[in-house]
């Protein structure tokens, strides 16, 4: 049994408004160092370091300030950890402990990246600067971490070794990410704030999982489009009872960490939304698990509590998505840069992409290569953790 437990969340942008304040001297003369939007035209990068609990965080400062020292055109600077501002685990069990799947201990370590020289940047050039750090940071850290691994002799050691992809998450982001107030996060469903692809498991299920797949290929391969390939699986979903619905829903399972991210979330007065190229009958469901307040995916029709086949519009594509999030922005009053969004696919990009910040949660190659963040070693609160906040904590009794 769950319960609540009493938490407070606070913004962390006071230690990052900090460190700012601390490379002043670094900065263009008359820089605003409040004003957000001039902010982001300056190359100052926050960066943050994730590392799950069971690869040891040895001395990671060390490892990230050697690539900075041979880097002669930036400057290193340590947001200063405030325990007050930690969040605190909120789906406790009766008995005060967290449930397995609640999130995944880590190491958080956040930094600014300040030039040396004081210099602007057009905003295409700064992400592609961003990206470039990134890839040779993760790279690096990767490698000395594996060297390290490679020292020891243990068969923890050889665990760790085999999987260094996911040995940590480095995220290079604005500064402005940072310290503005975010109060919009959409999230897609499948693969994200659930382990499974529900049309894969209907599919299982009916027994047309081939040629469900042999579709979902075709698409890949770019011979039909989204809407084509969603209508046709629809299709051979004909005949289907809701009791097969619904043992379907009692499986699924919650990713790890969704349900304190979104709690946490909530907490900090964001207002939460799941958008799906899915099906109602499944996000209302996991939505009313999670506590999120708005629910958008594709109808499945039913009929004498049996699934028709036919396919209601709008489809919830890509562009759909892109398009609630804007509605959803504009019906709250706030701007897009107040906005993040979490996905896997490549149908989640365009909400990513006109959100301030786009997370890819354990996804494919090219969604990684296009988000603003990717989280990779931790469960969904890795999300948090793009946003600036420091490494969660258990809740104590």
């Amino acid at each position: 049994m769950l319960k609540n437990t009493p938490y407070s969340l606070p913004k962390d942008s006071k230690a990052w408004q900090q460190a700012v304040d601390s490379v002043a001297s670094l900065l263009p003369d008359g820089t605003n160092l409040r004003d957000f939007d001039a902010l982001q035209s300056l190359p100052v990068f926050a960066l943050v370091v994730v590392l799950p609990a069971h690869v040891p965080a040895l001395d990671i400062h060390n490892y990230v300030q050697s690539w900075v020292d041979e880097q002669p055109s930036w400057h290193l600077v340590t947001v200063a950890e405030d325990q007050h501002a930690r969040f605190v685990d909120v789906s406790l069990t009766s008995d005060n402990q967290a449930p397995k799947n609640s999130f995944v201990g880590a190491s958080v370590f956040r930094y600014l990246l300040v030039p040396v020289g004081d210099t602007l940047m057009h905003p295409a050039k700064k992400t592609a600067a961003a990206h470039i750090i990134d890839e040779q940071l993760t790279a690096r850290l990767r490698r000395d971490l594996a060297a390290h691994y490679d020292s020891q002799d243990s068969e923890k050691t050889a665990l760790l070794a085999v999987d260094r992809d996911h040995l940590v998450d480095c995220h290079i982001l604005s500064v402005g990410h940072m310290l503005r107030t975010h109060k919009l996060a959409c999230f897609d469903m499948d693969s994200t704030l659930i382990e499974q692809e529900v049309i894969v498991e209907l599919a299982k299920t009916a027994g047309i999982g081939e040629q469900v797949e042999a579709i979902t290929e075709s698409a890949m391969r770019g011979e039909i489009d989204f809407d084509e390939s969603f209508a046709k699986r629809v299709a051979l979903l004909e005949g289907i009872p809701t009791t097969v619905l619904d043992e379907i829903c009692a499986r699924l399972t919650l990713s790890t960490g969704a349900l304190t991210t979104i709690r946490a979330l909530k907490s900090l007065g964001y207002h939460t939304v799941l958008v799906s190229g899915g099906f109602t009958y499944f996000a209302e469901y996991i939505a009313d698990k999670l506590g999120i307040d708005e629910v958008h995916a594709n109808h499945l029709d039913i009929d004498e509590d049996t699934v028709t086949g036919r396919v209601q519009l709008p489809i919830v594509n890509g562009a759909k998505k892109a398009e609630i999030v804007k509605q959803t922005a504009k019906q709250l009053g706030i701007e897009l840069s107040q906005v993040v969004c979490v996905g896997d696919g490549a149908n989640d990009l365009p909400m990513m992409g006109i959100a301030d910040l786009g997370v890819a949660y354990h996804a494919k190659p090219i969604v990684q290569a296009r988000a603003d963040a990717a989280v990779n070693v931790t469960g969904l609160e890795g999300v948090l953790y793009a946003l600036g906040y420091p490494a969660l904590v258990p809740a104590r009794a």
